[in-house]
């Protein structure tokens, strides 16, 4: 393996990398040149390893499919999304002439607004369209909000899955002719013909089940509260299969506060799951027996951080290692092959450190690999292992390509308590010894999330612009074990923005950043960290931008209301003088910098609504407030026009206010 690699190497320009549709033209501004998106996503390898399909952007929010034959030539469109209601977000060959794509987007119905999903099959020359799940009758007694999901890619069968399918009954009472079956159940489906064979029969409270990848299910999950109103309750219930057997057995608990175990594959040739589960206050991998015996070892712990899940690959989904994040991304492999191939990959490839195989072909001979850095968004690569060769096929943000881009650094600075808070520093290029820059602090969303070491597209429009960025893994992060969770960045505010707030001390006591021109920018629960700091701490950023921010704490437990994850919220948020204290629009009076806001008016995750009360609180108490709304968009902004024109404003606003 390690001559076959050192050959791979060698021969990088083997074929000649695919053609690539330019991107939309966008104006030629620096928030045109980081807003785009990506230029692939959700990319797949052939069965037979020959050709790939993924997603491109199209102009502003559309999305487009295609797929490409890997000895050259350009790229055949398949189909497109307009992105107004619906987005597709990843497409997978089903076989090698049939392709099975995800669709999602927002409907309004009668009571709340609601996000949908749909999956299609599609032949690979874009005709033959048909929906997977099952239609509506007129009649349902309920809203089908997602249709399914592919629970198993059947790699021994050529162009057939097993689909979990939302089976809802007929509401009709006036006809013995009707559909009665209620809840999830499982099919074997023909993507081609469409025909479809029952698995499992519809059963209401089953959440999601598991197969092997080979065609078996072993295991289903159930979440549904006992209580009134059809509320989900904190607990999943799993339970499994032995071989060969239709008995389910009770198998673990998980609950909401990562206690118990969370089995999240199952491996057929060694009959095991594999469970997330906690030791000393940290996630650690196990493996359980599926033989009725429940024999548990341990697989994987790190001292450190939590184990976040198993590397995966082909249609199998078989297991090849185990994944975790430290400063920087680790997978470590247990398939010996695949653990020799990432280390010769990084010998080929040593600028290129995060290294992940996407896909594999049937035959096992052709891997998929994406390979990327700090500065570096990502290149595709195709490994050929009887041919030697390693092909270069794609870029990730081709855009870029010629823009020089920062490189980040893994630091720690000081809490106010000594604690020592994990953070990423990106210096403008070409600075990085210059003392006294503007800088920004930047801190994630979540909160139950982390930066890691990587490419950061709004972290590197930042330092593009000329600010020293610093992204804190603030305590109320996650992957960091208990201690580091605390009651999340909710119910401890107090100590998560303090953890912010101190980033933008310790860049000032560094001399990295003026103090004068210190600013934060945040989105989702980061806009929240940005508007609290400037709460708390009212002198010490000079600009505050928030995106799709959380700006009170009562409204998002109101919000929540009418859907069923109403008493999951109510308990992240909890209750208590913490809803009023550590909630922004309850104290704008406190805050003196300049605000700027960006929301989508269909987001799901945050109401527009968090934000439009702030900006007409902001100003009603004669403060400095801007806010901009896109229409039709939901949290992640996903419209290349509008992020360009949302980060022009941006570098607009911290150069107004910072005094560059």
């Amino acid at each position: 393996m390690n001559k076959l690699l050192i050959a791979a190497a060698l021969a990088c320009a083997a074929l000649p990398a695919l053609a690539q549709k330019s991107p939309p033209t966008l104006l030629n501004t620096s928030g045109a040149l980081f807003g785009i998106r990506e230029s692939v996503e959700g990319i797949d390898l052939s069965p037979d390893g020959s050709r790939v399909v993924y997603l491109a952007p199209g102009p502003g929010r559309a999305t487009d499919v295609y797929v490409a034959d890997l000895t050259g030539g350009a790229p055949k469109l398949v189909m497109q999304s307009g992105g107004q209601a619906e987005h597709l977000d990843w497409c997978r060959f089903a076989g090698n002439q049939r392709l099975v794509c995800h669709l999602y987007g927002y409907a309004e119905t009668a009571a709340v607004p609601i996000a949908f999903s749909r999956l299609l099959a599609v032949d690979t020359d874009g005709k033959n369209i048909k929906p997977l799940g099952l239609q509506s009758t007129g009649y349902d007694e309920r809203l089908r909000q997602n249709d399914g999901e592919i629970l198993d890619w059947l790699p021994d069968e050529d162009g057939a899955v097993l689909m979990t399918r939302d089976y809802i009954p007929d509401a009709r009472s006036d006809t013995k002719i009707r559909n009665t079956a209620n809840g999830l159940g499982i099919d074997r489906i023909d993507v081609t013909t469409m025909r479809s064979t029952v698995v499992e029969i519809a059963a209401r409270a089953v959440s999601y089940f598991t197969s092997d990848g080979r065609g078996h299910v072993r295991m289903k999950a159930f979440q549904a509260a006992r209580g009134v109103n059809s509320q989900l309750g904190g607990v999943i219930s799993f339970n499994y299969r032995q071989p060969g057997s239709t008995d389910w057995l009770p198998f673990s608990t998980w609950d909401q506060d990562n206690e118990g175990s969370a089995p999240i594959a199952v491996d057929a040739e060694s009959n095991s799951a594999y469970v997330l589960k906690k030791l000393q206050g940290r996630i650690a991998l196990y493996r359980v027996k599926l033989d009725g015996s429940m024999a548990t070892e341990l697989v994987y712990k790190n001292d450190k951080v939590d184990v976040d899940g198993v590397v995966q690959l082909g249609r199998s989904q078989r297991v090849i290692g185990v994944s975790y994040a430290e400063e920087k991304r680790h997978n470590i492999y247990f398939d010996p092959e695949y653990s020799a191939l990432a280390a010769g990959l990084g010998k080929a490839i040593p600028n290129l450190p995060l290294i992940d195989f996407v896909a594999v072909s049937a035959s096992n001979n052709q891997v998929l690999v994406f390979a990327s850095s700090d500065s570096d968004p990502g290149r595709y690569y195709v490994f050929d292992k009887a041919k030697h060769s390693l092909n270069e096929i794609m870029l990730a943000r081709p855009t870029l390509e010629q823009t020089t881009l920062a490189s980040v650094k893994a630091i720690t600075y000081p809490a106010a308590d000594g604690t020592q808070i994990p953070a990423y520093l990106t210096l403008p290029p070409g600075k990085e010894s210059s003392k006294g820059l503007p800088a920004v602090v930047l801190p994630h969303g979540g909160p139950s999330a982390r930066d890691e070491w990587g490419f950061d597209w709004l972290a590197q429009f930042l330092a593009h612009e000329g600010y020293a960025v610093l992204q804190p893994n603030y305590r109320g992060s996650t992957g960091f074990g208990d201690a580091w969770l605390k009651d999340n960045g909710f119910r401890s505010w107090r100590t998560s923005i303090g953890d912010v707030t101190a980033a933008g001390h310790w860049l000032v006591s560094q001399g990295i950043a003026d103090p004068n021109k210190l600013a934060i920018v945040g989105w989702s629960y980061g806009g929240y960290a940005a508007l609290q700091s400037g709460v708390t701490e009212p002198g010490l950023f000079k600009a505050i931008v928030a995106i799709a921010p959380v700006t009170d704490l009562a409204l998002v437990k109101l919000e929540a209301t009418a859907y069923t994850n109403s008493n999951l919220v109510a308990n992240e948020v909890g209750s208590g003088p913490h809803i009023v204290e550590g909630s922004p629009l309850q104290n704008v009076d406190a805050i003196k910098a300049p605000v700027l806001m960006f929301h989508g008016d269909k987001d799901l995750n945050v109401d527009v609504e968090q934000s439009q009360k702030m900006d007409a609180r902001l100003r009603g108490a004669g403060k400095s407030s801007q806010l901009v709304v896109y229409e039709g968009l939901t949290h992640s902004l996903g419209d290349s026009n509008a992020r360009a024109q949302m980060l022009d404003k941006i570098a607009a606003f911290l150069k107004a206010n910072t005094g560059q």
